[in-house]
């Protein structure tokens, strides 16, 4: 008869067995996936069927998706940041001579100036250099920034709900004068010139700081305008005296205005991709990043990274519906609806 303790041990090497087994099944089938898809040598983005084709066909639709809000500095899943991320997936799709229209699906509440006029860019860009389509299929909410970047497109279906347009700039900062009095601090500035602290927010700003910080925002709204009147054949002062105020559309209140081609579902925008790029039938294809271990071992929810301490301030933090707090940092400039940005 067996002795308890060796029952004990009996019982644990089976469990560390199965944990075992468990996790080396979990790797291989990693790795399986990773090697069974396309990968393109020049990129190293790999390729997953989205939505097989009807027939048979070599023809491909890429969807690419702008997702959340809009940064120069977030990281990106494929490249060094979001835009890095738009950047890679249009170069891939414009080399593939079987890739024949781009469908770019967008979600986004806006974001920094900067980051959604180089998304624009290079939407614009694939465009008129690839001569391929590029289909904008708008979700819940393009507005602001993420319509900006959907100017890039040849063809843009929203959602009838879609919340988009919210065309305009908000810059937010934060004066503590009075907090800090209340509270005895004191802020020591020694500085080469009278604006090198500008909005300093121990103190109140000058008129003139605030004409110059005026005069920014009036330079990037009217770039946005601008953007706007030229790829959507509209008059720019018709829309500086008239829609183009800040304010929120519906995907219909923007079809009726001008600011999208059609409403439909993501099947639509499928369909427009096809006809646009002069096809009976394509398949549509997404990228996915290269195999990476410490992605691959993130998404089974094990990090290498220490937790970041994060300082949440209440009335300063906010969020769209659905979606993570979106915090402005004082003295950028955004593409963003109000209710975004925590008015």
């Amino acid at each position: 008869m067996a002795s308890p303790f060796k029952t004990f041990l009996g019982g644990c090497a089976g469990v560390l067995l199965c944990l075992l087994l468990a996790v080396s099944l979990v790797l291989n089938l990693g790795l399986i996936a990773a090697f069974s898809m396309k990968k393109d040598a020049k990129t190293g983005l790999s390729e997953e069927s989205y939505l097989p084709a009807k027939g048979t066909t070599t023809a491909k639709l890429v969807l690419i998706d702008l997702v959340g809000e809009i940064g120069g500095s977030l990281p990106g899943v494929f490249g060094d940041s979001m835009v890095d991320d738009i950047r890679l997936q249009l170069r891939q799709a414009a080399e593939d001579a079987n890739v024949k229209g781009v469908i770019l699906r967008i979600d986004s509440p806006g974001g920094e100036v900067t980051a959604s006029d180089e998304i624009y860019h290079y939407v614009a860009d694939f465009r008129a250099k690839s001569g391929k389509p590029v289909v904008v299929y708008m979700e819940s909410m393009a507005a602001s920034g993420g319509y900006y970047s959907a100017m890039g497109g040849s063809w843009i279906i929203a959602h009838p709900l879609t919340v988009t347009g919210s065309i305009g700039v908000i810059l937010e900062t934060y004066n503590v004068k009075d907090l800090a009095g209340k509270v005895g601090v004191k802020a020591l500035v020694i500085k080469s010139g009278k604006m090198k602290d500008m909005l300093n927010p121990f103190r109140d700003p000058a008129p003139e700081e605030l004409a110059l910080v005026q005069s920014l925002v009036n330079e990037t709204y009217d770039r946005f305008v601008t953007v706007v009147a030229t790829e959507r054949k509209l008059d720019v002062e018709s829309l500086r005296n008239g829609i183009a105020d800040g304010r929120i559309y519906s995907g219909k209140q923007a079809k009726a205005l001008g600011l999208v081609d059609d409403l439909g579902y993501f099947e639509d925008a499928v369909a427009k991709g096809r006809e646009l790029a002069k096809l009976g039938d394509a398949e549509v294809v997404r990228y996915s990043p290269p195999f990476d271990t410490a992605r691959f071992l993130h998404s089974l929810g094990v990090t290498t990274r220490m937790p970041a301490l994060r300082l949440e301030i209440p009335g300063f933090n906010a969020s769209a519906a659905g979606s993570p707090a979106f915090h402005l940092q004082s003295g950028r400039l955004y593409y963003l609806p109000a209710s975004v940005a925590g008015f």
